[in-house]
């Protein structure tokens, strides 16, 4: 492999974990949003990687998403203004713990990604000093 295929490689892993990063936090956001119970709670958003298979060059791709659970969960909460007769909200189905070891996942590996790069560009800018 090349550098500019490891580099390639790392960018697209930048690219997903860039996505995934950007769903955790919309979740985190809205995990308070307050729904009437005649309508839809805040969807989680879930990004879907697939590895890309072309030629030598592997790397990943953002191959879609998946959404939450329109119908969250009822709470009661009857001092809310959206709150129906009997006392009731509907809330996302957004697990904190799950989002916050996501977020930390997807740091790490963004951070991964971008070290690959910066030592690949490291030995690119080697590679030219040996011709020179």
């Amino acid at each position: 492999m090349s550098i500019f295929g490891a580099m390639n490689i790392a960018y697209t892993g930048l690219v997903v974990d860039r996505k995934w990063l950007d769903s955790v936090s919309d979740n985190l956001s809205n995990i308070n949003n307050v729904s009437p119970t005649s309508g839809n709670a805040f969807q989680a958003r879930y990004i879907v990687a697939r590895a890309n298979q072309y030629g030598n060059n592997g790397g990943s791709y953002v191959a879609g998403t998946l959404f939450g659970d329109p119908k969250g969960r009822v709470v009661s909460d009857p001092t809310h203004p959206l709150a129906d007769a009997d006392g009731n909200v509907r809330v996302p189905d957004i697990d904190m713990g799950s989002q916050m070891a996501q977020l930390m996942i997807a740091q790490r590996s963004y951070q991964a990604n971008l070290a690959v790069v910066d030592r690949s560009k490291s030995m690119y800018e080697a590679a030219i000093g040996i011709g020179k």
